[in-house]
């Protein structure tokens, strides 16, 4: 029997979401998002507004006990933690998502609400926070360290022992080197490749990566 499911964010990552759902286990049951002028993704699936849609809907559907996702992505990481402990703190439990054609090592780590996508892999001794993304085709070598709210764009590459800190952003293509350390609230260009570590709030680009900004 497939498990209920909410969604938070009513746009493309919806979609991707709503595609293996059913193959992990579950059954979306609604969406909601914070945008007035957002539609309904999920043929079928109802769209509710903001926090009064959510509380809305618990009202008039006591008997169900669902468990939650935040389908924002990108270098929004700090809205889907919070987010996710939000829906938490209302008694939706955030669902940790795992693609069925995705490889996670048998002894790695995954934080509650993480979605690691189609085609994706995780390697041994990894540990990946709470509301991460790992996308499609994107990989993490062993012993990596994910922090909170991270996010691996499509095709992004860590090699091994590489660390990552809360609500970075890796984005499409890029590869880091192996003992890389990248901090907080990073952005990493699209293609980058990382050969040294990163500071806090840093966005880097480039062949190699280099700062050309901070946030």
């Amino acid at each position: 029997m497939l498990k209920p499911l909410i969604i938070w964010g009513a746009k493309g990552h919806a979609k991707v979401l709503n595609e293996f759902a059913a193959a992990a286990g579950y059954e979306i049951v609604a969406l909601f998002d914070n945008d007035p002028e957002a539609s309904a993704v999920i043929p079928q699936v109802p769209l509710h507004i903001g926090k009064e849609g959510l509380q809305k809907w618990q009202r008039e559907n006591p008997e169900v006990t669902a468990e939650g996702a935040v389908a924002i992505g990108g270098d929004r990481g700090t809205v889907r933690h919070e987010i996710q402990d939000f829906l938490a703190a209302n008694g939706i439990s955030p669902a940790t998502l795992i693609h069925p054609t995705a490889f996670v090592a048998g002894d790695a780590e995954i934080g509650a609400g993480t979605q690691i996508l189609a085609q994706a892999a995780v390697g041994t001794d990894c540990r990946i926070g709470e509301a991460c993304i790992i996308n499609t085709s994107a990989g993490i070598d062993h012993e990596g360290r994910l922090g909170h709210g991270v996010h691996l764009a499509p095709g992004a590459r860590l090699a091994g022992e590489v660390s990552i800190g809360d609500y970075s952003l890796v984005a499409v293509g890029a590869i880091v080197l192996p003992r890389i350390r990248i901090g907080q609230d990073c952005i990493v260009g699209a293609g980058a490749v990382v050969t040294r570590d990163v500071p806090d709030h840093s966005v880097v680009y480039g062949n190699p990566a280099r700062i050309i900004s901070k946030r």
